[in-house]
């Protein structure tokens, strides 16, 4: 007997991080003060420990801003159109580290009133700062460049959503009701709930596509094809766009017709993973498969033109194979829809199935990089 989906403790796709880290921030600096207020230590020394502290950090932020141009003023033709001054102003941002520096230093000196001394206080920190970009030790977490990566809009699964969405979503979705709507002419009973005249796309979060879906489970089989679209596309004339209709048989033996196939961008995460030359690890790609989807969500539902033309699907293949384990996560989705067409205003369905999305955060780790470089990572 088939068993149904089990319900997940945590949902798959992570969502966008808050502000958390920046309370905290607050939250930390509260403790400081209070502490260093409890502390009851002497005002001018507290003060000049405090003013050599900031010092020592611009310090630390101008070397690294002079270590980067060093770089870049080779490549100012090809990088920054020739501009020095531009690659100044990307090596040092934002511009009141040196500003900063001259009110530190200047409170510094009256705090101190030694000349000779704040000299060596500056070679010191100037050492300091310099040992630790020599050792690495100033690098981003793995968290921080995931967070840059997301805010940045630049990682690969960011790409592939707009591709899939600009150069085949946004084309085909919104003729998906009149296609549904011409086959229901011709088949009445097939497709009676309105609530599934629309698009279900899948997205495992393992990227194993099956070309067959028949192959991927025997209670799916394949009916028919609904109306084309036919475009001339980037000088390809006459560029067809079909679909294919499904029967999804239940536990029942009962059948459930829908228009079902993967979000294809997802083929091209898993050849990358197996690409030596885009040094994709597997933890990487999985990761960008839960940014793919969460990205695709996102973009499809600020689009106007495609709403009420796609479900998308989420899921988490078990670590034991299951013979029937997709046909009845498709089943569990057009079994929503039916409630929904069903469903009396203002009353809520519970909603458990294995692929549960809610709002809980899960730990996210995108790429090391905000740019579009390779992203192998040390740590993940």
């Amino acid at each position: 007997m088939s068993r149904a989906p089990r319900p997940r403790c945590a949902p798959l796709i992570p969502q966008p991080r808050g502000g958390r880290a920046q309370r905290a921030v607050y939250l930390l600096l509260a403790l400081c003060a209070g502490a260093l207020l409890l502390a009851r230590q002497p005002l001018v020394p507290t003060a000049r420990s405090l003013t050599g502290h900031f010092a020592t950090l611009q310090i630390g932020a101008l070397l690294k801003g002079a270590c980067y141009l060093a770089e870049e003023i080779f490549h100012l033709h090809s990088r920054h159109h020739g501009s020095f001054w531009r690659a100044l102003s990307t090596c040092f941002p934002p511009h009141w580290h040196g500003p900063m520096l001259l009110v530190c230093g200047s409170a510094y000196v009256a705090l101190l009133g030694d000349g000779q001394l704040l000299g060596l206080h500056l070679i010191l920190a100037s050492l300091c700062q310099l040992l630790i970009l020599a050792l690495g030790l100033q690098k981003p977490s793995a968290v921080e460049m995931s967070e840059m990566s997301e805010r940045s809009k630049q990682n690969v699964a960011h790409g592939l959503a707009w591709s899939y969405y600009i150069g085949y979503l946004k084309i085909v979705l919104p003729r998906m009701k009149q296609s549904m709507e011409e086959f229901c002419r011709a088949h009445p009973n097939l497709l009676a709930c309105r609530k599934t005249w629309k698009l279900h796309i899948l997205v495992p979060l393992s990227c194993d596509i099956y070309d067959d879906l028949e192959k991927a489970d025997s209670n799916i089989q394949y009916v028919t094809d609904l109306t084309e679209t036919t475009l001339a596309r980037a000088g390809t004339k006459k560029r067809v766009y079909k679909h294919s209709l499904y029967a999804i048989r239940d536990e029942e033996n009962q059948l459930w017709h829908c228009a079902v196939e993967y979000a294809t961008p997802l083929q091209s995460l898993y050849a990358m993973s197996q690409d030596e030359c885009a040094a994709f690890s597997r933890e990487e790609r999985l990761e960008q498969t839960k940014l793919f989807y969460r990205t695709l969500e996102e973009i499809l539902k600020g689009s106007k033109e495609c709403a009420d033309a796609y479900r998308l699907i989420a899921y988490e293949e078990p670590e034991e194979a299951e013979t029937h384990f997709l046909s009845r996560e498709i089943l569990w989705h057009l079994r929503q829809e039916h409630l929904e067409e069903i469903t009396v205003p203002g009353v809520n369905h519970p909603h458990t199935p294995s692929t549960t999305l809610d709002s809980a955060e899960l730990n996210l780790q995108i790429s090391v990089s905000d740019l579009p470089q390779s992203l192998r990572t040390d740590g993940f």
